[in-house]
């Protein structure tokens, strides 16, 4: 559940003015994960002492730098979001909010929460399902999902319709990319999966450049 198709959009186009020479957690607050991802892209996870058990943040970063930070909660709900394209937060209580417990317990969970953004406010509705499968990926055990996803903006007009494959983890309560597509172009299939987990203390923790698929995002999804 990430809005797999506005953030990749919004990638491509991302400046160079964002680019930065080193990346660290904030004072505070503890590294706890990087993930390098097919098509150009990186995250890195931290956890803040000052927050509510189970919260978390996570930065996306393309070649041109970082692109946006996120906050998360123990459910996987987003609380807030400070982005390139503008920044985002959960309006509470949501209408439906997002588990992540829901979704493990039961095999599927639905969603049906607002964001207030910088343009105003973006509903999100849809849901998550586990397939049943699992998926090793660098010695990560990850749980295979399938997904559908609507947004809408404040007059009611759908600016994202997408659906698609993750994965979730139960031990790191992360989603993490796979494979999505524009529900009106289901044939362009966009692959974002990891390639990389790395733990502190491993070549590559919290580095601030990705590594995978580089050249092909350049050469084949510039605007």
């Amino acid at each position: 559940m990430m809005k797999p198709m506005i953030i990749l959009t919004a990638l491509v186009v991302a400046a160079p003015a964002t680019a930065q020479q080193s990346f660290a957690a904030p004072e505070g607050c503890e590294a706890v994960l990087t993930v390098q991802n097919k098509g150009c892209v990186m995250t890195n996870v931290w956890q803040c002492a000052a927050d509510e058990p189970g919260d978390q943040w996570i930065a996306l970063l393309t070649q041109a730098g970082v692109f946006s930070v996120q906050k998360v909660d123990a459910e996987f709900q987003w609380v807030e979001a400070y982005k390139v394209t503008g920044n985002e937060r959960l309006i509470t209580p949501a209408e439906d909010p997002a588990s992540l417990t829901t979704l493990f317990e039961t095999q599927i969970d639905t969603w049906d929460f607002t964001l207030e953004t910088d343009e105003g406010t973006e509903r999100n509705v849809g849901f998550d399902m586990l397939t049943g499968e699992t998926t090793e990926i660098d010695g990560e055990v990850l749980l295979n999902t399938e997904f559908q996803g609507r947004t809408i903006d404040g007059d009611g007009n759908i600016i994202d319709a997408s659906s698609g494959r993750q994965y979730v983890s139960e031990e790191h309560r992360l989603f993490f990319f796979g494979e999505t597509w524009s529900d009106d172009t289901p044939d362009q299939v966009i692959d974002m999966s990891p390639v990389e987990f790395i733990y502190p203390g491993e070549p590559g923790f919290f580095a601030d450049m990705p590594l995978y698929e580089c050249n092909v995002i350049e050469s084949g999804f510039r605007p």
